[in-house]
């Protein structure tokens, strides 16, 4: 039996305890936190870079990605725990931690990461790099003549960028934009500067800040080998004195400051939902709050609180880092033509039934058919969007689009096909995070191009990955359909694990028909025949398979439940969930992220085993699946089991109907994730989670890898 986790369990817990509590759990939350889940699935990518079996340069990855995703976490969680404290509101977690204690944890467990993240990287990655030949070397380390070639380029591509801030009276502490790399040093005048003719304006030292420009490089190139570089910070530091003539500079020291990045958009008060968002985004450029400082470990304790008080932070908020600040700076290396150093290269396949040499739809109408990427070439789904928009008889393209990423062959399908005198309709969703600015850009381009473009729906965000393509063929129409997992984007699609379905399903076709009214015209579609759409039937469709798969438990029929999804939080499902085991039902959950179901728990959730596969792929694909009893149903999705993506978002999900798919999903897909003993880690009662290794005499087996060169 678990001790207990916290003596307090927040009231919204206790009231609803007794529906799947026994009398001796009484003190066992159900819940783990939230913000700390996330924590130990950045943890297991970390570990990632520490195991020395992955090649270097993958392991420099995995730190920057380790990187990357706590600057995302700062900007998002962090920040609405600060706002939370900011505006005086004490909202408890599940877990029972105030936002002041849910920060104080998120310290405590990070700290020691960041030091083994740094640890790996000066100790290990580093110097394995430079014993290849790739190697950082520091300024005072270079000869005279590599000296003179890089303040050169100091002098040519850097000074006349730099803008130097001090501060004092007529000069306040300048605005330190969001993950921007700063210099902070101290300048004073030369002893005999008061003789000077404005010598009497330089009496004091004073802090000075410098920007180092984002289109610089961070890793400049000592020769013509680009094996060997210098930092552009220290170049910067050699060089500051032309910056300061005339005066003494102490020694500049690095530091970077993450904002809150979370827009909030009142859209009943918006006029136009494009403008505004654009609005927005300059102005969180601007004024956004700060929630974290990055600084140099040397620098000293009054450069450090002279900072920290005049960006508005507390000591709390300040990380001390031990080597390279913004690891993600370092991906330069990946770039290099290394392939002994990176993973083999993966061969792309194609889906047996597309390689028949005859037009995509006229395939489609015979069977359907399933994409399982990156193992899946995209250009599977390029095509059929391509297609559509040369085909004769296409008369019309509609696309949800989140994420298409930049020079999209989806966007210019787009276009062509509006070109082709198609009706073409794309709904564009502008809020979708850190993506804003560059999906405003797309809109006001596929607008230019005579396309109907939607900015998604008032009050929650378009994540359905769906493309309805409407063909005339014999005087009737019909309808073909691609509904995913991930986003239109061929860039991701190399390195998310995703499913896509392509179908003339009559039934799906009408749905998606339907969904898409719903979407650009406002239409109340309250049901569906095929899909499940959030926020209409989702979350009430997968209660009920919850409920039915327990309820044939106790009827004596087959039960067992599979899902794999990327994070799991929403109550209401995990209480469904902990009934489901409590009356027996079998729970295989693949969860990559969060999760805040407690697994393991005698009496309450013991029949539920939860993994996280983290590996060379992130894994990104939604599968659910429900034994029924023998009469098995299995859908794939854009949904996450949370709060948002079921009451927030629209999402759709659709049912694979085809008994080879069926299986296909089920016995090949989910069987290997619950089969991995290479990436998949197990989650434990007490929230820690071990790495699953193969036993003695056991074979290896890595799921990510299994689905190389496999026909589908």
């Amino acid at each position: 039996m678990l001790e207990t986790v916290r003596e307090f369990v927040p009231l919204a817990v206790k009231e609803e305890k007794t529906e799947y509590f026994s009398e001796s759990q009484s003190e066992i939350n159900p819940f783990f936190n939230r913000e700390l889940s996330w924590l130990e699935f950045n943890r297991r990518v970390l570990n990632e870079a520490l195991d020395e079996t992955n090649p270097l340069l993958e392991r420099l990855k995995f730190l920057a990605i380790f990187s990357t995703n706590l600057d995302e976490f700062f900007m998002i969680r962090v920040s609405g725990l600060k706002e939370q404290i900011a505006e005086g509101v004490n909202l408890l977690s599940r877990d029972g931690l105030s936002p002041a204690g849910q920060l104080r944890e998120i310290r405590e467990r990070l700290r020691p990461m960041l030091a083994e993240q740094m640890r790996c990287l000066n100790d290990d990655i580093l110097p394995a790099l430079a014993e290849r030949g790739i190697k950082i070397y520091g300024y005072q380390d270079l000869n005279k003549s590599e000296k003179k070639r890089l303040d050169d380029y100091f002098h040519r591509k850097i000074f006349p960028v730099l803008t130097p801030q001090a501060v004092d009276v007529s000069h306040k502490f300048p605005f330190i934009s969001n993950l921007s790399l700063n210099l902070g040093l101290t300048v004073e005048p030369e002893e005999d500067f008061e003789n000077n003719k404005l010598g009497h304006l330089f009496t004091n030292r004073r802090f000075s800040r410098i920007k180092l420009p984002a289109n610089v490089t961070r890793l400049i190139p000592i020769d013509e080998s680009e094996s060997r570089f210098a930092l552009l910070g220290e170049l910067v530091a050699a060089n500051v004195g032309y910056l300061f003539p005339n005066m003494q500079t102490g020694k500049p020291y690095l530091f970077r400051v993450t904002r809150d990045a979370d827009i909030e958009i009142r859209e009943d008060e918006a006029g136009d939902i494009l403008n505004t968002i654009e609005h927005e985004l300059h102005l969180q450029k601007r004024f956004s709050f700060p929630v974290r400082m990055e600084v140099a470990a040397s620098m000293p304790d009054e450069m450090v609180n002279y900072l920290a008080g005049s960006i508005g932070l507390t000591e709390h908020d300040v990380y001390l880092t031990e080597g390279f600040i913004n690891t993600p700076d370092l991906m330069r290396f990946y770039s290099l033509d290394r392939p002994e150093l990176k993973d083999k290269p993966i061969t792309y396949s194609i889906p047996a039934a597309l390689k028949r040499k005859e037009n995509i739809f006229d395939i489609l109408k015979q069977r359907d058919v399933l994409l399982h990427h990156p193992y899946t070439n995209y250009s599977t789904v390029t095509d059929f969007i391509n297609a559509a928009a040369e085909d004769e008889d296409v008369l019309a393209i509609k696309i949800c689009l989140y994420r298409t990423g930049k020079d999209s062959p989806v966007i210019k399908s787009l276009v062509k096909a509006s070109r082709n005198g198609k009706q073409v309709a794309a709904l564009v969703e502008l809020k979708a995070r850190f993506d804003e600015e560059n999906n405003i850009e797309w809109a006001r381009y596929l607008e230019a191009e005579g396309v109907h473009v939607v900015y998604g729906m008032q009050g929650m965000k378009t994540h359905s990955k769906v493309t309805l393509v409407v063909r005339n063929e014999n005087d009737e129409l019909r309808r073909y359909v691609h509904l995913a997992t991930g986003n239109y984007n061929p860039a991701t699609s190399r390195i998310y694990t995703d499913l896509g379905l392509l179908t003339s399903d009559v039934e799906i076709g009408a749905d998606a028909t339907d969904l898409f009214n719903f979407l650009t015209g406002y239409s109340y579609q309250d049901e569906f025949r095929q899909l499940l759409v959030a926020p209409i039937n989702l979350r009430e469709k997968m209660l009920e398979m919850i409920r039915r798969e327990a309820e044939n438990k106790q009827n004596g029929k087959d039960a067992h439940i599979i899902v794999k999804i990327n994070s799991l939080t929403d109550d209401k499902i995990i209480a469904e969930l902990y009934r489901a085991s409590q009356a027996g039902v079998k729970i295989d959950l693949v969860v990559r992220g969060i999760c805040t179901l407690r697994p393991g728990i005698e009496g309450l959730s013991e029949n539920i085993r939860v993994v996280s596969v983290v590996g060379r792929f992130l894994e990104h694909s939604r599968v659910f699946y429900f034994m029924n009893g023998g009469a098995e149903e299995i859908y794939i999705g854009s949904a996450d089991w949370m709060h948002r993506n079921l009451d927030r978002r629209v999402e759709a999900a659709v049912p694979i109907k085809n008994a080879a798919l069926k299986q296909y999903l089920k016995g090949e897909i989910l069987a290997a994730y619950l089969q991995d003993n290479i990436n998949a880690s197990l989650l434990q009662p007490d929230g820690t989670y071990e790495k699953i290794i193969p036993s003695e005499g056991e074979i290896e087996f890595d799921s990510q890898m299994y689905f190389v060169g496999q026909d589908i």
